[in-house]
């Protein structure tokens, strides 16, 4: 088996670890860096993740996806408003889901977030020195079932066979190693840019990490502030200078830039300046600057009813753990949110405590996960872990009710059969419609998938026994089955999610996924070439001054006019083609092939002449190949 990574795919970073004997250690990208923008540049056949995609938002800023994560595995009807806001276009899909559409193609959020764990898994396999195939990859505790299903068919596109999926507080929980001297409860506090979390754990001295409830929100997060920041932008730059800059996508950029900026300067200072030159023009078209001054408390002031929505999921948690404020010992601060005065205050105000904060907040989540799955594996042995599934499952039932088959704050895997029966007299068949969610009314929860179980005798209402088993593994991921008993017809499903991809579509992105890899190694080999050619114009100057320095020194070692032509012709040529765009590589072959040739050949008729020891004792020393040019840039 190769090499196992885990993987803390973040709405805004990611980051990702492996298992060093029992230790976990997080791995450095290509650029060095200890995590990565989850942002994706396209334009043409050029497909850019990282820190250079997020260096190309503000001057094409329509051809930069990032956040994909707060749509994956989502209805267009559940983020539509969040769209909207994204300086990228976003439609609806044919199947109801979510289209990000970059340069005149469409892309599912999966994809996207498959470009990044392409580039995860490159950097894996560079850092690491052998092929990475497996990945376990983390993901919000209140992440439903199509969620985590379409998260796994990122991985899946991306190459990688994903061999569980974990909940991101429990992971984050292991991080910090939480003493366990001492039987106590523990609070994860879980808030990124685009999900809020809350875990509750008891954590036994034996070494148990039970999970006893979670809850949250997936679409509330640090975008969220952002957002409000950038409102606010504008809404100044347009009462002072009469200039929307609602409209203008590059603009937007810049703002999103700036409010994260300040936002995070805030956690340091009472107050700060926001400057940005040059970000508009008025109809006279006169540059225009933006200025602004912000305090921390009209900061706290502007998002303090986003802030204030985290308190009701931590009450809900608490009340599904059966537990007071005062029964948690410690508090867990996960995410950029530890670096926050008014989130601290918050979860004082939640807890009576301050929270721990002793873990890198934006590598812990990775870290954790690996410790994870140690144990699931063995290697990590004095670690009991037991997770939840953290929303209720189960079935429409008569007058369009959900009867809830596995309640949410289950422990995984788990697994539950009900009975039902027949609503009329000699019914065929009977339609099993699977929803996630907490409302009593079906049409208020989230349809996971239906499945048909025909062939029912011909029975009075009520007299059919119809097992419904509902299937849940450790990933979260659901299976159901129902069988009539006094048939034994028996049909099972496992839930595909109603936006995401199926078997055939994963593949074509995968095979998608692939060409933008086959581009990048056909434009490595053409820089590649490209220097070479440029290489060979410097060994033909080279081998010019050497022939004039030598007929200096005898003028019968003089270089042949025809063969003088000949090289400054290549070397031209060379250089041409070089700064030719549209250059093939089959051209740049057939001109390097030339000049070797030619070098070697002139070498061996003028070598003897010379007294030049470069030239006499290795008549091949200056011939360069190809695997040797290094593009420094």
């Amino acid at each position: 088996m190769s090499k196992i990574i885990w993987i803390d795919l973040g709405t805004t970073n990611s980051a990702f670890a492996h298992m060093v004997s029992d230790k976990s250690e997080i791995i450095a990208n290509a650029e060095g860096h200890r995590t990565t923008p989850s942002i994706v540049y396209i334009k043409g056949d050029e497909l850019i993740v990282g820190e250079l995609a997020k260096r190309k938002a503000i001057l094409e800023p329509k051809n930069v996806v990032y956040e994909a994560k707060r749509f994956i595995g989502s209805k267009w009807s559940e983020v539509k408003k969040e769209a909207q806001k994204m300086p990228y276009e976003m439609k609806e899909g044919k199947d109801g889901g979510v289209l990000i559409v970059v340069d005149g193609k469409e892309y599912k959020p999966e994809q996207i977030s498959a470009f990044v764990l392409q580039k995860i898994k490159a950097d894996a396999e560079k850092f690491l020195g052998t092929p990475v195939h497996h990945a376990v990859i983390t993901v919000p505790a209140y992440f439903n079932d199509s969620q985590r299903n379409a998260t796994k068919a990122a991985g899946e596109i991306a190459g990688l066979k994903v061999e569980r999926i974990i909940n991101e507080p429990t992971a984050a929980a292991l991080a910090y190693g939480v003493d366990k001297s001492k039987d106590k409860k523990v609070a994860v506090f879980d808030l990124w840019w685009g999900t809020f979390d809350v875990t509750i754990l008891d954590i036994g001295s034996e070494g148990t990490f039970q999970v006893l409830s979670t809850s949250g929100d997936t679409h509330l997060g640090w975008a969220d502030v952002d957002q409000v920041l950038i409102d606010w932008l504008i809404a100044g730059f347009k009462t002072k200078e009469g200039v929307d800059l609602a409209d203008n996508p590059m603009a937007l950029q810049r703002l999103k830039d700036e409010a994260e900026k300040a936002k995070k300067q805030l956690s340091q200072a009472e107050s700060v300046d926001i400057t940005i030159p040059f970000i508009a023009q008025d109809s006279y078209g006169q540059p225009k600057n933006l200025q602004e001054t912000l305090s921390r408390a009209k900061f706290e002031q502007m998002v303090g009813s986003i802030l204030e929505k985290t308190k009701k999921p931590v009450q809900s948690a608490l009340k599904d753990a059966k537990l007071n404020p005062g029964d948690i010992e410690e508090v867990i601060l996960v995410g950029w949110s530890t670096r926050i005065p008014m989130v601290q205050k918050i979860v004082w105000d939640l807890f009576g405590k301050d929270p721990k904060a002793t873990v890198n907040p934006d590598e812990a989540v990775a870290s954790g996960a690996s410790i994870q799955w140690g144990i699931i594996q063995g290697d990590v042995q004095d670690i009991l872990l037991l997770d939840v599934t953290p929303l209720s499952l189960g079935v429409e039932v008569e007058g369009h009710m959900v009867d809830v088959v596995i309640p949410r704050n289950t422990t995984i895997p788990a697994k539950k059969t009900k009975t039902y029966t027949t609503a009329v007299d000699n019914q065929p068949a009977v339609s099993i419609h699977v929803l996630q969610g907490e409302r009593p009314m079906a049409a208020d929860n989230k349809k996971l998938g239906e499945f048909n179980l025909d062939g029912i005798p011909p029975l009075r209402r009520g007299e059919a026994q119809i097992e419904v088993t509902f299937d849940i593994d450790a990933n979260g991921i659901l299976n159901v089955s129902a069988q009539e008993k006094t048939t034994g017809k028996e049909q099972k499903v496992t839930i595909q999610w109603a936006t995401g991809l199926s078997d055939e579509e994963i593949e074509k992105a995968q095979a998608e996924a692939a060409e933008f890899a086959e581009e990048d190694a056909k434009k490595k080999e053409l820089i590649e070439l490209k220097n070479k050619a440029d290489s060979m114009g410097y060994q033909i100057t080279k081998f010019l001054d050497e022939a004039k320095e030598q007929e200096e020194k005898n003028p019968e070692a003089k270089l042949a006019d025809e063969d003088k032509e000949k090289l400054e012709g290549l070397a031209k040529e060379a250089i041409d083609m070089k700064d030719k765009e549209d250059v093939t590589k089959d051209e740049l072959e057939k001109v390097t092939k030339e000049i070797e040739e030619a070098l070697n050949g002139m070498y061996q008729k003028y070598g003897g002449q010379w007294n030049s020891n470069a030239a006499t004792d290795n008549p091949e020393s200056d011939v360069i190949e190809a695997d040797e040019v290094i593009d420094a840039e």
